[in-house]
């Protein structure tokens, strides 16, 4: 078993200063926290994997494709591999579970 929890995930995020901390890799997928803090941009391009995000805080919109959605709390959003996709209107700080499958990278 494996088991994390997101205060430690959250705090070694920030201990390597960056936006996304890989912390699960397996052979069919790969699990990591994002985080965007209110107001930023969300850099990200297309993925070749799909993707699932689970929002686990803040408040945001994300578009996909050419739909737009609100996310908060317990929102999950599926990504199909290559589809532009972008977080915005970030009025919250955004802190977000993301699976990859097959892994990232």
């Amino acid at each position: 078993m494996k088991a994390f929890r997101l205060e430690e995930l959250e705090a070694e995020r920030a201990a390597n200063d960056g936006a996304y901390l890989q912390f699960l890799r397996e052979r069919n997928m790969s699990v990591g926290l994002y985080a965007l803090d209110r107001g930023s941009l969300d850099p990200q391009q297309p993925h070749r994997q799909d993707e699932v995000y689970f929002v686990a805080s803040g408040r945001a919109l994300i578009t996909v494709g050419d739909e737009t959605t609100p996310v908060a709390r317990g929102s999950v959003v599926y990504v199909p591999a290559g589809v532009p996709h972008r977080f915005h209107h970030i009025t919250e700080d955004l802190r977000v579970l993301v699976v990859f499958s097959p892994p990232e990278g």
